[in-house]
């Protein structure tokens, strides 16, 4: 699978009132493109837009592809509710992809992911019955299951704990290898850790913000990986509400 680069222009605007202007981002292939900024700016809304998903705003300009073909059905997305269905097994909650679009689940796959998010035994579980980092857990590797070439995640380590949240941005840095990946998250040490590149979205654009030189996933005792982590928690703090 060859993942392709991703370009996206123009001013996002929901009805009249434009949430960033002048956008202008290209999000490499094969790399982690991390998007930070306070809640209304319109990062979620932005994701739903490159998944392909009905969204009340829209782009002015567009999101197009560098191998010029079309990105549905090859962009999946990690939203930031983990919207598992209730009456579902964690097992069928992580196949349902296949099922929906009438293939053949792949249950090996499914459990082995399962392991690998610490989930091991869980297959005929209930939403119900699962802590939120175990429900976010059983989303991501729903997400991971279906392989596509540009993933986006929406606040995808949130609930977790900080031991667990560091192993699975591990796993998933390991797992999404080679993808594009667009990652959304309010963690400045998330950022530091996993991006290639970090941008600041406001109310007046987009602003590239400064990494370690260093390839990800960054250890988190780095020195460097913790300067980038205080400086771009400076950087939001000087957005932030007063």
């Amino acid at each position: 699978m060859t993942a392709p680069s991703l370009h996206i222009s123009g001013d996002l605007q929901l009805g009249a009132q434009t949430l960033c202007p002048a956008l202008d981002l290209t999000c490499p292939a094969g790399q982690w493109t991390v998007l930070l900024g306070p809640s209304g700016v319109g990062k979620s809304t932005l994701a739903r837009l490159i998944a392909g998903l009905p969204c009340p705003a829209h782009l002015t300009g567009g999101i197009t592809a560098s191998d010029g073909l079309p990105l549905d059905g090859r962009v999946t997305l990690m939203a930031q509710t983990d919207q598992l269905l209730p009456w579902a097994s964690v097992l069928d909650n992580i196949t349902l992809g296949a099922r929906l679009r009438g293939q053949r689940p792949d249950p090996a796959r499914a459990l082995d992911l399962m392991s690998r998010v610490g989930l091991e035994g869980f297959a005929t579980r209930r939403p119900a019955t699962l802590s939120g980092g175990q429900r976010q857990r059983v989303a991501l590797a729903r997400t991971l299951i279906e392989d596509r070439a540009v993933v986006v995640m929406d606040e995808p380590f949130s609930a977790l704990d900080a031991a667990t949240r560091a192993a699975m941005q591990v796993l998933a840095a390991t797992l999404l290898h080679g993808r594009t990946v667009i990652l959304i998250t309010h963690d400045p040490l998330e950022a530091a850790r996993l991006a290639h590149r970090a941008h600041l979205m406001q109310g007046d654009g987009l602003h590239p913000l400064p990494l370690p030189a260093t390839v990800p996933p960054r250890a988190l005792s780095d020195p460097a990986t913790l300067s980038a982590q205080a400086n771009l928690y400076a950087r939001l703090m000087q957005v932030a509400p007063a």
